[in-house]
């Protein structure tokens, strides 16, 4: 049988299986809100119109903020006649129209101010924020290389142990490498939650919102051959 189908090696080629892992904690790289705007009309006409001005209000308000709002996008729209709990007939009493907004931002600074002036706007409710890190963010790859290093220094550590030393590197696999998404990915939870409905003629201080830190963690799998000990 061939050494490399053998998969604890031979007395000649001993084999070392290690797992290598990494775990950081760094700064999160984005902030996403969501942002419901609310109408309610005793007609389906008035429902849209009063729906329609706060949805420009509050996309004019996201726009004000320029490149500190990185990406703007309108999610689900409804309008729902609401019917008469009495009465005979489909006959209806209101309509209520919403429209949902995400938006994420790269700018902190800034986030504190604008979920205020959004909440302070007509039937808005504002949620969030969730913090994350970008898909092709820096600290994925250092998690990866530390977690490399770990299974180097880890399977040296062994055989040094048995008086002998690593001679090549036979595999190396993420941990769960068919999966469809990385294992790796960092935490994108929300530091706290916050929903607000606009209050009456009141201008409320910018919120002290304190980014949550995002865990990143990477683990894989190595084996190495490493020459004969003398036991």
């Amino acid at each position: 049988m061939a050494t490399d189908s053998v998969p604890y090696g031979t007395p000649d080629a001993p084999r070392i299986a290690v797992r290598g892992e990494a775990h950081l904690e760094v700064d999160p790289e984005i902030a996403r809100i969501g942002v419901t705007v609310a109408a309610r009309g005793k007609d389906r006409r008035t429902a849209l119109d009063d729906l329609t001005r706060r949805n420009t209000s509050a996309l004019d308000l996201l726009k004000s903020y320029g490149d500190a709002v990185e990406r703007l996008e309108t999610g689900s729209f409804s309008v729902t006649p609401e019917l008469k709990e009495h009465g005979r007939g489909e006959r209806v009493h209101a309509y209520h129209g919403r429209v949902h907004i995400t938006a994420e931002l790269t700018d902190f600074t800034a986030l504190g101010e604008l979920t205020t002036r959004l909440a302070d706007q007509e039937l808005t409710t504002v949620d969030g924020p969730w913090w994350a890190l970008r898909r092709d963010s820096p600290a994925y790859r250092e998690a990866r290389q530390q977690a490399v290093r770990e299974a180097v220094q880890r399977a040296r550590e062994y055989a040094e142990a048995l008086g002998t030393s690593l001679a090549a590197l036979v595999e190396l696999a993420d941990i769960g490498a068919e999966d469809p998404e990385p294992r790796f990915v960092g935490k994108a939870s929300r530091a706290r939650s916050m929903a607000y409905e606009a209050a009456a003629d009141t201008s409320a201080a910018p919120l002290d919102l304190e980014p949550q830190r995002q865990h990143v963690h990477a683990q894989v799998n190595a084996r190495f051959t490493m020459a004969p000990p003398r036991l």
